[in-house]
């Protein structure tokens, strides 16, 4: 019996934890790391996946290493775009 009103009362709590979006510090950091980690990931696959595609249309038109510059800039910038739009999407929500 004491058991089951035990967590009642710490369930109770819990909620009202939830509710007032009352976090602990680990909690806040959790969050802040997976966000860095997302921004993070963003920008370097956008680099890689306009590398890799210039890398392999150098390889069938023969103009190396023109396009592989070409598209590492581009890929910069698209992943420096997304970053920017998820950055300001994280920042609405908050």
């Amino acid at each position: 019996m004491k058991s089951s009103e035990d967590f009642k009362t710490r369930l109770k709590i819990a909620k009202s934890k939830i509710k007032k979006g009352a976090f602990s510090d680990r909690q806040k950091r959790g969050s802040f790391m997976g966000n860095a980690f997302k921004l993070g990931t963003e920008l370097v696959a956008a680099v890689a996946v306009g590398t890799i595609i210039g890398f392999i249309l150098d390889s069938w038109f023969d103009t190396k290493p023109w396009l592989i510059i070409i598209f590492f800039f581009l890929g910069a910038a698209a992943g420096l775009l997304n970053v920017i739009k998820v950055a300001n999407q994280m920042q609405k929500d908050d």
